[in-house]
């Protein structure tokens, strides 16, 4: 088959399986990370490559993009000083670990085993949230994973360019220090700077399909800028997607807001899909050319290697919650994690798309590429079905399911935003005014008492009366008393007034 051929099977497959997934309550980055496994190894199966200069924008750039315009800046605040122990200082004893073990039980050379320890150390904590979309967990929990893996990116792939450049032979030297050195804040900067271009352009743009795809064009311009100028493309993302995010809320009309938010939830989503099962291609590969001796070499470096990472991970987390209640100045002042969510976190450390696109993008020549990759994959693959399939009943064994604490802060915000709406109505008598200042104080008195029976009752009278509209509206279209446009825009607008009326009690567009 062609490549084509190839890519429209594999993403036939991922349907089949993605639903599998979802009635058997399996994770679904772990069904497809088994399944790309089981797929690899039929006969006649093809054999996909992927150039290693591509991966890593390809499959990390719009991930990045996603998750850091969702990500406020206020928490990365408040949240600063465990983002920094899990996403710097964990990354780097995980990556101190991985690449002992690289020097002493497979005699890598320094540079190869500290590329290795780079990519098996960044857990990936959006593997973490779809594993957990059906289980609350703590806020706090959430929040800090997010931030995490926004961050833990950044350094993992500082220590894989410092890997690779001394694989080209420019050795550990001053010029190799400064680039470092210059490669975090010079990202944030250039992001920070781009954002402010591309906040003013943006307007002219907005709401059309070429807004769409400057969207992504932007995306990847910005790494491979970032990356020409020897910054890093993380920190840069990160910057660039979070000062645009900043302005966009009450700037950004509702129904392009909706509309990009379902473009991007979509690109991202397959991307996972792809990287996931990608990875077993690439590892059968691997396996093909290893001799059986050094294959059992390989498997016991890399159940060495799985076990270094999730013991590391654990005996950090666990060890700075004990500082920062011990010390004040370590956990800033704020309210600790508990044991139970240290317990929480440290587990949750399934590795995922950073750790196969970073593997994919070795050079060819990389002394013992076909182990490191290798290993890679193990780390995924053992980490998602380990970890993903323990995590979920950890939560509710440890009692941590339900804690997100979201509901009453959901109803306080509600009552807070329909007050603000009541003193744009005051001084306005009339029918009209009456009409909203009564919706107003209905939502207003649901979300301070909890008692939403009447407003249960205006929403079932609203949707019959959509109910109705919509009949109207078809019956319309077969007198031929509205075309095709016009039908499209008054369905659309049926659309948004059920989705405002309904609000997180409607159906929502499920991952998988």
């Amino acid at each position: 088959m062609s490549f084509f051929e190839s890519l429209i099977a594999l993403l036939a497959a991922a349907v089949v399986l993605l639903q599998v997934s979802r009635r058997l309550a399996i994770p679904y980055p772990t069904m497809l990370a088994a399944a790309g496994v089981a797929l690899a190894l039929l006969p006649g199966a093809p054999a996909i490559n992927l150039d290693p200069h591509m991966a890593l924008p390809l499959f990390i750039a719009p991930v990045l993009v996603d998750a850091a315009f969702d990500f406020p800046v206020q928490a990365a605040r408040r949240y600063w000083r465990p983002l920094f122990a899990l996403a710097v200082l964990a990354v780097a004893v995980s990556a101190a670990a991985v690449a002992w073990l690289g020097v002493n039980m497979a005699g890598m050379p320094l540079y190869a085993a500290l590329a290795l320890g780079a990519i098996v150390a960044p857990p990936d904590a959006a593997a973490a949230t779809a594993i957990l979309s059906n289980v609350r967990m703590p806020r706090r929990s959430v929040t800090v994973l997010k931030g995490e893996s926004l961050l833990n990116d950044a350094t993992a792939l500082l220590l894989f360019s410092a890997a690779v450049s001394m694989h080209n032979g420019a050795g550990v030297d001053a010029e190799l220090v400064f680039h470092l050195g210059l490669a975090a804040p010079g990202g944030l900067l250039l992001g920070y700077l781009i954002a402010r271009v591309f906040r003013r352009l943006a307007p002219l743009i907005t709401g059309t399909l070429g807004g769409n795809i400057m969207e992504f064009v932007s995306c990847f311009g910005v790494w491979i800028l970032a990356e020409r100028l020897g910054f890093s493309p993380v920190l840069c993302l990160v910057a660039f997607a979070m000062t645009i995010a900043r302005g966009a809320g009450l700037t950004t009309h509702p129904r392009v807001r909706i509309h990009t938010f379902a473009v991007w939830t979509s690109a991202v989503f397959l991307l996972n899909v792809l990287a996931f099962l990608l990875m077993g291609f690439q590892a059968r590969t691997i396996v093909d050319a290893m001799e059986p001796q050094r294959l059992r070499e390989a498997g016991l470096f890399a159940l060495a290697v799985i076990g270094a990472v999730i013991a590391v991970r654990m005996f950090w987390v666990l060890a700075y919650n004990i500082l920062a209640r011990q010390f004040r100045w370590v956990s800033g002042g704020g309210a600790t994690a508990t044991f139970r969510q240290g317990i929480l976190v440290g587990w949750c450390g399934m590795r995922g798309l950073v750790t196969l696109a970073t593997a994919f993008a070795l050079p060819a020549s990389f002394p013992q590429r076909d182990l490191i990759v290798l290993t890679a994959f193990a780390v995924v693959l053992a980490t998602l079905v380990v970890q993903g399939l323990t995590l979920a009943p950890l939560v509710r064994l440890l009692k941590l399911d339900g804690e997100d604490g979201a509901t009453n802060e959901l109803a306080a915000a509600r009552a807070e935003l329909s007050a603000a709406a009541l003193t744009t109505l005051e001084g306005n008598p009339g029918p009209i005014a009456d009409h909203w200042r009564q919706s107003f104080e209905t939502r207003r008195a649901a979300a301070l008492t909890g008692d939403d029976a009447e407003l249960a009752e205006k929403r079932r009278l609203g949707l019959a009366a959509l109910r109705r509209q919509r009949e109207r509206l078809e019956e319309l279209r077969a007198e031929q008393r509205v075309d095709g446009d016009s039908f499209l825009i008054l369905q659309e607008e049926l659309d948004f007034a059920e989705v405002a009326l309904v609000g997180e009690a409607g159906q929502h567009i499920e991952e998988n």
